[in-house]
């Protein structure tokens, strides 16, 4: 994402509100819903965990909790979003860095990547991904979400955006494979469908569209072949 927009920090959590008002959730709603969908399906001893493109950092708050044992550490370009991120979220568990640091960084069990992905030329992504693999540990994992382009409601929420209105999103079949060529084994591919609050009773139905291509999210899990 251009760093002059996410130096905006003060603006992007209200414009990333607003796009997903359409839900009748906000952002921390679908936070807590994407990393505990991850959770459960990864290793449970994870010690070092790392948010890659944490912006101002609400989402490092949501994995520290669902793993206790582990530091966090998010990674940003923008020196003001990270900044922010470290005046609200920063903790003797919650670190925030560089991105230009991480090659630096004692390596990593976990990776996790939330809608970053199509914010990054195409021509940038394999070599992004190969760097990511270098962070990780033998047999470490990394949780790649991205929206799902095949979903009508995802563009309209992105068109809402103004720093998603340019992006070029990913399907789950380019992540899958860029993913497997940076070196991974790809585990398994969940797409997350989520009913409005207006329909929230219904909500119990949603793991069943987890391998339906058109949930408004997807994630691939892969991990570092031993």
């Amino acid at each position: 994402m251009p760093e002059q927009l996410f130096d905006r920090a003060a603006e992007y959590e209200a414009m990333l509100n607003r796009g997903i008002g359409l839900s009748g959730e906000n952002q921390e709603f679908f936070i807590a819903g994407r990393i505990e969908d991850m959770r459960v399906r990864v290793p449970a001893g994870a010690r070092r965990v790392l948010d890659f493109g944490c912006g101002i950092g609400n989402a490092c708050e949501r994995l520290a909790l669902a793993f206790p044992q582990a530091e966090i550490v998010g990674a940003d370009l923008s020196e003001q979003a990270l900044r922010h991120a470290r005046d609200k979220y920063g903790s003797a568990r919650v670190t925030f860095v560089s991105i230009s640091d991480l090659p630096q960084l004692e390596p990593f069990d976990l990776c996790y990547i939330n809608g970053v992905f199509h914010h990054i030329p195409p021509d940038e992504r394999q070599p992004t991904l190969g760097m990511l693999r270098k962070c990780l540990k033998s047999g470490g994992h990394l949780a790649l979400f991205e929206n799902n382009p095949w979903n009508p409601g995802t563009r309209l929420v992105m068109s809402r955006i103004p720093f998603d209105r340019d992006a070029i999103p990913l399907s789950y079949l380019e992540t899958q494979r860029r993913i497997r060529a940076a070196g991974f084994q790809v585990l398994e591919t969940r797409f997350l469908f989520y009913m409005p609050k207006a329909l929230a009773s219904l909500r119990f139905i949603e793991p069943l569209f987890v391998k339906v291509p058109l949930g408004a999210q997807y994630y691939v899990l892969a991990h570092v072949r031993h």
